[in-house]
């Protein structure tokens, strides 16, 4: 009984350590191309933060500036209409990566570099603007008419 414990346990450590890990890889790449890099980044911590000190010591304070921006984010209904509207920008110019159109007069670079990444870049900035207008709707649920939360000093300053 003992053995198949110890087993559970590895294998619990083990899927902590390869989605943790695996999330925080792709947030740092998100962070250069299209996709939700913060949002992925954070999960990683939060998944790690299971299983280490330094991860949970991360976390706490990106969870809190997170909830600070969020809560700002949809102080004021412009700031929600920008964001809404920034988020369906972003979501047309991935159906345009999609679609492919032809390649403009006034493009002035060679034509393989007009609308670069095909198919996989539209997806991805669909799926960015999809996870930013739910977050935009939880957001207004969560911290709309109510104060705005406090905003956590950096890892490694004195006001910890």
């Amino acid at each position: 009984m003992a053995a198949r414990e110890r087993v559970r346990g590895w294998i619990r450590r083990t899927g902590i350590e390869v989605i943790g890990w695996t999330l925080v890889v792709l947030g740092i790449a998100a962070l250069v191309l299209p996709g939700p890099g913060l949002l992925m980044l954070a999960a990683g911590l939060a998944v790690l933060s299971q299983q280490y000190h330094w991860a949970r010591q991360y976390l706490k304070p990106l969870k809190a500036n997170a909830f600070h921006a969020a809560a700002l984010g949809v102080k004021t209904i412009p700031r929600i209409v920008v964001s809404c509207l920034s988020a369906l920008v972003i979501m047309s110019l991935g159906v345009a990566w999609i679609l492919q159109p032809a390649v403009p007069s006034w493009w002035f670079l060679e034509d393989r570099w007009w609308l670069f990444g095909g198919t996989g870049t539209g997806v991805s900035l669909i799926g960015s603007s999809v996870i930013a207008l739910a977050l935009i709707v939880y957001s207004i649920r969560r911290f709309r008419g109510h104060p705005v939360p406090a905003k956590h000093p950096a890892i490694g300053t004195d006001a910890e």
